[in-house]
């Protein structure tokens, strides 16, 4: 077994990646033809060639479009079964999935009807292709904190019914943590986890008021940290978990290449890393290729690669029975595929 068969075996979870991200383009035509939606093209490969990233306002243009396309709650459950169906092909067991209710809601669709489409495709992901995941819902920060505060109460009132976390996203330029703080205090008064983006494309400052403000127990990307040495230490002596995303980084000029991704940096400062997606066909990625090209960039072998998926897998917010039955049946299946790939050095 070579370390490529190795990666593509290994078992996965995810914490970091978008539902309405990963739409794929032939389910994006699908879904205007349906809706009778113009779009920028009219085939697949023109899609394709559209969703190439290009700047920031770009791919939230391509976003908003992409958005625009979900009508229905059966285009959501549609869109579930596919990045389900996508998740169990790279062996991911396990995701955490943010998904941005108010938009579909000012589009139309009443959020019992997403949340049941969603948990729909869940159920009959988890029946059919032993795979499952947890919402985050999330609140777009150019939003209005009256507005964030009716996806709080949707969060909070369907904890244990799909939802786990309350996340925030969007452009961070303008829109700092701060603003949606009273509405993270209510989440957190009832219990429910915020995880919210920052220090991607802003810095140091986003991510301490994420922690300060938002209450985080994790962190979206995070990486800009490594420019406070004082929050560096902060994080390292809380072992705040960051979602890394090395290609949206690379695609949003956070690092010149992959070579140049602060991830091994990250790992060295005593940080606690994981590896996502984000938008996986937006930035023309997956899950498995953000560990292929690690192991290639960094020199990443069974031992590294192992040590991230179970980073991930126990930060999860599963319920603890849950968490640990995961993490058993991650860590079995890393014995098994140890003794193949030693059976091949």
């Amino acid at each position: 077994m070579s370390l490529t068969d190795f990666i593509r075996a290994m078992p996965k979870v995810e914490l970091h990646v978008h539902l309405e991200g990963s739409i794929r383009p032939a389910t994006l035509l699908k879904l205007a033809r349906r809706h009778n939606i113009s779009l920028p093209a009219d085939s697949v490969d023109g899609l394709r060639a559209w969703y190439t990233f290009v700047d920031f306002p770009h791919f939230i243009e391509v976003y908003l479009a992409i958005s625009n396309c979900l009508r229905t709650p059966d285009d959501i459950e549609l869109i579930a079964r596919e990045f389900l169906t996508g998740q169990a092909e790279q062996h991911i067991l396990y995701s955490e999935v943010t998904f941005t209710p108010f938009t579909h809601y000012r589009n139309g669709i009443a959020f019992a009807d997403q949340l049941a489409a969603i948990n729909r495709a869940r159920a009959w992901a988890e029946a059919k292709l032993g795979v499952t995941m947890g919402l985050t819902l999330d609140i777009s920060r150019e939003v209005s904190p009256e507005d964030g505060a009716i996806t709080a109460g949707w969060a909070i009132e369907h904890m244990g019914d799909g939802v786990t976390a309350l996340g925030l996203g969007g452009p961070e330029v303008g829109n700092p943590p701060e603003k949606f703080a009273a509405v993270f205090e209510r989440a957190r008064a009832a219990g429910l986890p915020a995880v919210p983006h920052a220090g991607e494309t802003e810095g140091p400052a986003s991510i301490w008021g994420a922690l300060r403000a938002l209450h985080a127990v994790r962190i979206g990307h995070g990486v800009r940290c490594l420019e406070d040495p004082a929050l560096v230490a902060e994080l390292r002596a809380r072992q705040t978990p960051l979602e890394v995303c090395p290609t949206s980084n690379i695609c949003l000029g956070v690092a010149p290449s992959f070579e140049a991704h602060p991830l091994p940096r990250l790992i060295a400062a005593g940080l606690y890393v994981t590896l996502n997606s984000d938008d996986p066909p937006m930035f023309n990625t997956t899950l498995t290729d953000e560990y292929l090209k690690s192991a290639v960039a960094f020199g990443f072998g069974p031992a590294e690669l192992e040590r991230l998926v179970i980073n991930a897998v126990r930060v999860t917010l599963l319920p603890e029975d849950k968490r640990a039955a995961l993490e058993a049946r991650v860590t079995a299946e890393f014995e098994t595929l140890r003794a193949q790939i030693g059976q091949a050095l």
